[in-house]
């Protein structure tokens, strides 16, 4: 069965045509209609980016929400590398251009959209604003974990084409592995930071990438550790129990609340990176629970994706899934769908057909 036969992308992206004007994506939602007041931000985006990008059989609806989003990003990057993250209704930047998460995310995509874009046009444009951007640095792990994804997709991309990475990519990817503490053997928590937080999965998906770049397998090895110790954790049985949005301290058990789609999203990316990196089916064994907890297959028995329009829900709660529909949820539910139509193939598609 194909995308095609299921309705995606013409259906599956429904939601997400519906909250993109001709500036950007709009961030929050009032049920499934876009709150226009709270504007845009690069946060959002850079992942929208990401997943028009990954589309494998984009539309001409598709293209244009590409084109749109890159031109967002590109707008975003200040010529001195740092990014602007708050855009309001009118068009207007309203805040000043710095390196927060905004600035790693705007990294991540520009760098994937540099290598994987159809079009040999955009894929310039996006190396040129990647070469801006990535002049800086960022002192927070998760920026510097989501820009080191990307600037290791170019450096990798680079190997396969005629494209000639900038100096910088390589800085980055070191950066954000020498932040990532080693911890003495044995520990109980062998976690980089005191408490989980969110997009956990970031964490591992770049270390074995950046092992890859590095020719450091040690480092893919402490990739693959941590994120057998995430699923663990974030496992009840035989589906996802995610950490809430407050976090998880050393020891804390679940079902926490509300749980984030971005945090189920990073998990199934980083299975994905772990099983390109290794060829270990049991990878796909958590990819397979984060596309089944969009299906509902989660501690509320909820699901947190409209099939009819592709729509994710912005976070379960303990009485439920919240109503709201907005682009940070959306963009989870859609990149988690494509990796299941990669790497699950029938699997994925079965799982659309028993909802619809």
């Amino acid at each position: 069965m194909t995308t095609e036969r299921l309705g995606a992308p013409s259906r599956l992206y429904a939601h997400l045509l519906r909250m993109t004007d001709e500036h950007g994506l709009f961030e929050h939602a009032d049920h499934a209609d876009p709150r226009l007041d709270e504007g845009y931000c690069v946060d959002d985006v850079a992942r929208a980016l990401l997943v028009t990008v990954g589309e494998p059989e984009p539309t001409p609806q598709i293209a244009a929400l590409t084109a749109t989003y890159l031109g967002f990003v590109e707008s975003a990057v200040a010529a001195d590398g740092r990014v602007h993250n708050r855009m309001d209704v009118s068009g207007r930047w309203t805040d000043a251009a710095s390196c927060g998460d905004w600035w790693g995310r705007a990294v991540r995509a520009l760098g994937v959209t540099a290598i994987y874009a159809p079009l040999a046009s955009t894929r310039k444009r996006a190396m040129r604003a990647f070469t801006r951007a990535s002049r800086q640095t960022s002192e927070d792990l998760h920026a510097m974990t989501f820009a080191a994804i990307g600037a290791a997709e170019v450096i990798l991309g680079a190997t396969r084409s005629d494209v000639r990475p900038p100096a910088n990519a390589l800085r980055i990817v070191r950066g954000a592995v020498t932040m990532i503490l080693p911890v003495s053997e044995g520990s109980e928590w062998p976690w980089p930071e005191p408490r989980l937080r969110y997009s956990n999965g970031s964490i591992p998906e770049m270390l074995i990438l950046a092992g890859r770049v590095l020719g450091e397998p040690a480092v893919t090895a402490r990739g693959l550790a941590l994120l057998r110790f995430l699923l663990d954790i974030e496992t009840d049985g035989n589906h996802l129990s995610v950490t809430g949005s407050s976090g998880r301290e050393p020891g804390e058990v679940g079902p926490l609340y509300d749980q984030q789609p971005i945090e189920v999203t990073s998990l199934a990316k980083a299975c994905a990176r772990a099983y390109d990196a290794t060829n270990d089916g049991r990878w796909l064994k958590g990819l397979e629970m984060a596309w089944d907890w969009f299906l509902g297959d989660n501690d509320g028995g909820t699901p947190m994706i409209d099939l009819e329009t592709g729509a994710g829900f912005d976070g379960l709660m303990r009485e439920g899934r919240n109503a709201n529909r907005g682009a940070e949820s959306t963009l989870a539910a859609l990149s988690t769908f494509q990796l299941a139509q990669r790497l699950l193939g029938f699997r994925a598609c079965e799982g659309l057909a028993k909802q619809r």
